[in-house]
């Protein structure tokens, strides 16, 4: 898989040499010389110029890639460049750098985003990941569809537990995509049981959350009792 990424800091040579790693291709564009360090990522391919310039994504071959990554610390950059790769090039997948979390709400489908990470939500999520039990957490927002990936520890309390996957009636618009147990990493079937203590991730329509965390936080009748 070819993939670009524009900026070259920090964050974006951490991306690339994770992806090298997985055996992808990886293309580095910054315009900034001082960001041009071949030797801390000699496997991807480097490239000085404008990644909000036609003529630098022309000379980027941005058209070949499968994903394109905009992952300076310049939200209004990243918008720029998103917009592009999805526009001129239809690129596949876009995924975005949200720096300040006030301009959260312009990473969408409109902009050519398909995934916009927010460094300081994330931070969040997982920081309530960790501690919160019965209640849903957002991860990830996926630009298309409307849709989130959530994360639920079913609480001992929770009338689901002990249920099998296939017998509940979960909301529109869910899908439950995986089921941490300790350390065992689960693809959920119609047979599984649900456990107290699971970790469950859903991809969700944002509009069926409530839904779905009032479903799996309801208490057995003898708890509430």
């Amino acid at each position: 898989m070819r993939v670009a990424i524009a900026g070259a800091g920090a964050v974006g040579r951490s991306i690339a040499g994770e992806l090298l790693e997985n055996g992808h291709e990886i293309l580095l564009i910054d315009k900034a010389p001082t960001a041009i360090s071949v030797e801390r990522v000699p496997q991807a391919e480097w490239l000085l110029a404008d990644a909000c310039e036609i003529t630098s994504l022309d000379e980027a071959a941005l058209q070949r890639c499968n994903v394109v990554i905009a992952a300076t610390g310049d939200d209004k950059v990243n918008l720029v460049v998103s917009l592009l790769a999805k526009t001129e090039y239809g690129v596949p997948r876009v995924v975005a750098r949200v720096n300040n979390p006030k301009n959260e709400w312009l990473f969408n489908e409109a902009w050519g985003v398909d995934v916009a990470v927010s460094t300081p939500r994330l931070m969040s999520a997982l920081v309530e990941e960790a501690v919160s039990v019965g209640d849903l957490v957002r991860l990830l927002r996926f630009s298309h569809g409307d849709a989130n990936l959530v994360e639920l520890t079913l609480p001992e309390e929770s009338a689901l537990a002990g249920t099998q996957v296939g017998d509940v009636e979960w909301p529109e618009d869910t899908s439950l995509v995986t089921i941490i147990r300790g350390t065992r990493v689960l693809t959920p079937t119609r047979d599984d049981s649900l456990e107290a203590g699971d970790e469950l991730l859903f991809v969700a329509a944002q509009a069926r959350e409530e839904q779905l965390e009032d479903l799996l936080s309801v208490r057995r009748e003898d708890s509430a009792s």
